[in-house]
């Protein structure tokens, strides 16, 4: 087997022998080239996959490597693996052909694209979010080296950058679901599509609210059983270390209000806008997760790879804090649910946070047929496979 970081050496070799003339050049005519350049370059480091820290019988290794940004991650059923990024602006193909649990390839399918942080992959074509519209790149896997034009699907989404990239999915009920984030820390405003979960259907059309009052979801699944919706939301900062909480959601059904930007977490009444509403109006959260954990990608575990009592249980990756004097989550969690009731919360996987500083930030989960949790990172650039071996 070769290891991903001999892989990495040889992919990045005319990269270490460009001129100090070339490297230059490409600063200047390319924004984030630099941003880009950290990324991959630190992915050619070998990754301290010993320092994770996992229940007895499982295993991490590499799936993917050289993957620059690696943010939300999407399956097709042929086992393409689609993958978006919000400061890199590309969208990467990684196939497994031979099913090896080893990627064949990063193809990059998309360039220059406006924080395309979320993917969405639906009757074999790709859905792409931007931060205000989402395209469509129709029988993509047919045509990965030559991808085709994208379509337009809808371009209704506001502009902000501030919490504008999207995570997408499409739910049971076969609509988009997509997440339209505060355009601030903490802000009121008039305009219904901040701070919501919105859905439509998949051309397009339908454009509706689901839910409102929600800070930053950047992930969302939904119960295997009820086909219910849960998702992770960003609490806000400036409020000191330890508040208020990140938080796991319940929507049942639509037209809940989470508080946003009246109440934080249970019951954090927020200084500014708190008068206005009592927290006790709003939906509570499932589980607080702790505050500036920063809650991304999660997914309810269907499979069967993992112990019995892992089974619909909930995986949540945690990127960690950017502003808490002491760093926080940097780690997978699960949270165990009875029914509809979240009943246990605790670390699944640690160790990419070593001494205060981290070397890796999981994003996004994902479910691979054979059971295995794939998690992406974007800070070292790689995508990561989680797996269980029963030893006797």
């Amino acid at each position: 087997m070769v290891s991903p970081q001999s892989t990495n050496r040889e992919i990045f070799k005319p990269v270490k022998q460009m001129s100090h003339k070339l490297i230059a050049i490409l600063f200047s005519t390319l924004p984030s080239f630099l941003t880009l350049f950290c990324q991959l370059t630190y992915a050619d480091k070998e990754l301290p996959l010993n320092t994770i820290k996992l229940p007895p019988g499982f295993e991490i290794s590499i799936f993917a490597a050289n993957v620059p940004n690696a943010r939300s991650m999407s399956l097709s059923p042929n086992g393409t693996v689609f993958v978006g990024t919000r400061t890199a602006g590309n969208v990467y193909a990684v196939p497994d052909h031979n099913r090896d649990a080893i990627a064949d390839d990063v193809i990059t399918i998309a360039r220059r694209l406006n924080m395309p942080n979320g993917v969405a992959f639906r009757n074999g074509s790709l859905y792409v979010a931007e931060v205000n519209r989402i395209l469509r790149y129709d029988n993509i896997e047919d045509q990965l080296k030559d991808p085709p034009e994208p379509v337009m699907v809808s371009d209704s989404f506001p502009r902000d950058k501030s919490h504008g990239w999207k995570f997408i999915r499409f739910g049971p009920d076969g609509l988009l679901y997509i997440p339209v984030g505060a355009p601030c820390n903490v802000c009121e405003r008039h305009d219904m599509r901040y701070a919501s979960i919105m859905r439509m259907n998949p051309d397009g059309t339908g454009l509706e609210l689901f839910a409102r009052g929600i800070r930053n979801s950047v992930g969302f699944d939904w119960d295997p059983d009820s086909k219910e919706l849960w998702f992770t939301d960003n609490g806000r900062d400036w409020l000191g270390d330890d508040l208020p909480s990140d938080e796991l959601n319940h929507a049942p059904e639509r037209g809940l209000h989470f508080g946003f930007p009246y109440c934080h977490g249970s019951n954090v009444s927020d200084p500014e806008f708190g008068k206005e509403r009592k927290c006790d109006e709003f939906t509570a959260p499932a589980v607080e997760l702790g505050a500036h954990v920063a809650p991304l990608g999660m997914r309810f575990y269907t499979k069967s790879m993992f112990p019995h009592e892992y089974r619909k249980q909930i995986f949540i990756a945690e990127h960690g804090s950017w502003n808490r004097s002491i760093p926080a989550g940097y780690r997978l969690v699960s949270v165990q649910l009875n029914g509809d009731r979240a009943v246990k919360h605790e670390v699944f996987a640690e160790g990419w946070l070593q001494n205060g500083k981290a070397w890796g930030r999981p994003v996004d989960i994902l479910i691979m047929p054979d059971g295995a949790l794939l998690v992406s990172d974007d800070h070292a650039g790689v995508i990561y496979r989680i797996s269980y071996q029963k030893h006797f």
